[in-house]
C-alpha cells in the first residue's frame, strides 16, 4: 500500500517567494488497483506524482510504502524500491539505441521480451529496435518507448503523467489494453494522471484534484456522469483539463 499523510509541497513563486502548490493531501492507496488523478491545468496532478517519486521533495507530512517511510528517500533509492514514472515528456538519450534503453529497464536482453514491450506500447519492433533514442523521434514515439521502459520493470507503485499524450488513436487503444493486462497479472499500484474517457473509464477509483487538494475521491462512473463529453462549455474539471 501507498500512504500519503497530510502531504504538503512548495515551490518557489516569481514575486511572492514560497508558494504551497499541495496542501495538506493524505491518500491511502492500494495493491492491484488504477487510480486516476484528474483535475483542471495547475491544480497539482503532476506536483503530487512528483512527490510520490521523490522528484519534488515534501514541506510537511510523510509518504509510506507498506509501512516503510520514504519521506527521506531519494529519487534512485525509491526506483531500487520497485516505484516507475513515466514523464509527460520524456528525455531523449542521444548514442542510446532502444534496444539498450528497454534492456536496461528490464535487465535483460532477450530480443522477444523487447519486442513485445514495444509491441505493447503500440511500435513497430523491428523499425524501432535499433533506432537510436535522438532527435528523429517524435514526442510521441519517444513517450511509448519510456512507457515501455516502465512496463518492463516488476514495479510495486507505477506512474504515468498524461500517457496519452502525443499517442495517435489506434496506438491509444493499445495503451489501454496493456494497462488492464498489467493491472490483472501483477500486484502493482497504477496511478494515471489523465483526462481522458478511456483512461478513465479502466480506473478503480478516481482521485479528483484541484487548488493544491484532493476534492474528491470517486467511482469512474460517477465522474463520467458529470462530464459531457460533447460540450465544449462543460465546466467540470475534467473538461477544464481538455481546454
Amino acid at each position: 500500500m501507498l500512504e500519503l499523510k497530510n502531504v504538503s509541497i512548495s515551490a518557489w513563486g516569481d514575486d511572492d517567494g514560497e508558494v504551497e502548490i499541495i496542501y495538506n493531501v493524505s491518500l491511502s492507496l492500494q495493491k492491484k488497483k488504477i487510480y486516476v488523478i484528474t483535475g483542471p491545468n495547475g491544480g497539482g496532478k503532476t506536483s503530487l506524482a512528483k512527490a510520490i517519486m521523490g522528484i519534488y521533495p515534501v514541506r510537511c507530512g510523510s509518504i509510506y510504502l507498506d509501512g516503510e517511510d520514504i519521506t527521506g528517500k531519494t529519487i534512485t533509492e525509491r526506483a531500487n524500491m520497485g516505484i516507475g514514472y513515466a514523464f509527460q515528456s520524456p528525455t531523449r538519450f542521444k548514442g542510446l539505441r532502444v534496444r539498450d534503453f528497454l534492456s536496461i529497464a528490464a535487465r535483460e536482453e532477450d530480443e522477444q521480451t523487447l519486442f513485445s514491450l514495444l509491441i505493447d506500447v503500440g511500435l513497430c519492433a523491428q523499425d524501432y529496435i535499433d533506432r537510436e533514442l535522438n532527435a528523429s523521434f517524435s514526442g510521441g514515439e519517444l513517450k511509448r518507448v519510456e512507457i515501455a521502459s516502465i512496463l518492463a520493470r516488476d514495479l510495486r507503485v507505477a506512474l504515468f503523467d498524461e500517457p496519452e499524450a502525443g499517442i495517435d488513436l489506434w496506438s491509444f487503444q493499445k495503451l489501454t489494453e496493456t494497462f488492464r493486462r498489467l493491472h490483472e497479472t501483477t500486484d502493482t499500484t497504477i496511478i494515471i494522471i489523465s483526462h481522458q474517457e478511456r483512461i478513465l473509464r479502466i480506473a478503480d477509483e478516481v482521485i479528483l484534484v484541484a487548488s493544491g487538494k484532493v476534492s474528491d475521491i470517486t467511482s469512474p462512473d460517477k465522474i463520467l456522469g458529470e462530464i459531457d463529453f460533447t460540450n465544449p462549455e462543460c465546466a467540470c474539471p475534467s473538461c477544464e483539463t481538455r481546454r
